[in-house]
């Protein structure tokens, strides 16, 4: 009899550890099942939106407002357009804001972070964000320092250096000069 109950003690124990892995699955995905009142939609072109998916957040001072809902090229201009659901209760976004992509911490999702503008109108549904700023993406900044850094060292090897002399640390020879080496 006492091990029938510990059975099902520890399969009640189990089932608690799915249920709360279910739970912090959607709660770190930021997935809302139930919405608080309608969203409208609003654009944005990007040259590169790095790894940016739908379903990130999009977020006003830090607070989100919204959610990445499509992500695809335009064919006429190659840019990514992204497309955001954002709150209706967020409906007073002037029309000169900026929309940025960005990194929660160093290595973390990215997200679409809006800096409001100044302009006395709102954007609508249907919408397109004007000022845009790119995805900073990492491997692509390191790639370009490598190659500076390669390049710098190719041409300061055979660069003659400031004294007179070669950066190789050979002393040039003069014409009533021989070398002693």
């Amino acid at each position: 009899m006492q091990s029938r109950a510990l059975e099902i003690l520890v399969g009640l124990f189990v089932c608690l550890g799915v249920a709360a892995v279910f739970v912090l699955t959607f709660r770190v995905a930021s997935i809302n099942g139930i919405t608080n009142g309608g969203t409208y939609t609003i654009t944005a072109a990007f040259d590169n939106v790095g790894s940016l998916a739908p379903g990130a957040s999009v977020k006003l001072a830090g607070v989100r407002i919204g959610s990445v809902t499509e992500i695809r090229i335009d064919p006429k201009t190659f840019q990514a357009m992204v497309t955001m659901a954002i709150s209706d209760k967020d409906d007073n976004i002037p029309t000169d804001s900026a929309a940025k992509i960005l990194t929660s911490g160093l290595l973390g999702a990215q997200y679409i972070g809006i800096d409001p503008g100044g302009s006395e109108k709102s954007l609508k549904n249907g919408s397109r964000i004007q000022f845009t700023q790119s995805a900073f993406v990492l491997e692509n900044v390191l790639g370009h320092f490598l190659v500076n850094m390669t390049s710098k060292s190719s041409t300061a090897a055979s660069a003659p250096s400031p004294a007179g002399g070669t950066s190789s640390g050979q002393r040039p020879l003069s014409p009533d000069h021989t070398s002693s080496q």
